[in-house]
């Protein structure tokens, strides 16, 4: 399984986890979040920075210009829409980066429904737990609610993922629908503070999930 660690903000441990074997790092650009990468990270170093993950670019709302304007100045491989941007503007970025629509849903959401409009303006999907803003609430996914949606599109699993949950995504990874598994996608149940990451938690999880 591949895994993306998000909300980074420090360009040594996204080094780090790159020699460690994590697949992409994400980085907030959502001036409320406690993790935003334009408090932390200058552009260019993150641009300039040698890595073999792919950096992934979490924008909430954020009006075309300004968002393309940080994926040539952060040099970011692909944008991450976790807001409620429309089908129309989700294609107009996906036709010159490679896009993720993020769905938090709740335990009646009609996912089909839901999911439908997007199925050709954006690459990936990403599904997280309903909360009350636009950010992670760092609870718990039930992935149960994914078991009979009808998913044609690569996927990404979020949702208050934490160290001891390896052997349940594995379970998980066996459903017919995990057939468009991505990556798992994990964050706050692996940082010691808002944005600064357990490192040896992380290397044990993504062994574990690779093994």
């Amino acid at each position: 399984m591949r895994v993306k660690v998000c909300g980074m903000t420090q360009l040594e441990q996204v080094r780090k986890l790159d020699e460690a074997g994590v697949d992409f790092a994400g980085f907030i650009f959502y001036p409320k979040s406690p993790r935003f990468v334009g408090k932390h990270l200058k552009p260019a170093h993150l641009k300039k920075a040698k890595l073999r993950l792919g950096k992934v670019g979490v924008f909430v709302n954020a009006p075309y210009e300004e968002l393309m304007k940080q994926v040539d100045e952060y040099g970011l491989d692909i944008v991450q829409l976790h807001g409620d941007e429309k089908p129309r503007i989700c294609e107009q970025i996906a036709n010159y980066i490679t896009s993720i629509k993020v769905f938090r849903l709740g335990d009646d959401d009609p996912i089909d429904w839901l999911i439908r409009p997007y199925q050709e303006a954006c690459d990936m999907f990403l599904f997280d737990t309903e909360g009350a803003g636009y950010g992670g609430t760092g609870k718990k996914f039930n992935w149960d609610l994914l078991k009979n949606a009808s998913i044609e599109k690569l996927f990404f699993l979020c949702g208050g993922i934490e160290p001891g949950d390896i052997d349940r995504l594995k379970d998980f990874s066996r459903e017919p629908v995990a057939k468009k598994l991505f990556s798992i996608d994990i964050n706050s149940k692996f940082e010691t503070s808002p944005g600064v990451k357990n490192l040896d938690k992380i290397e044990v999880f993504v062994d574990g999930c690779k093994s």
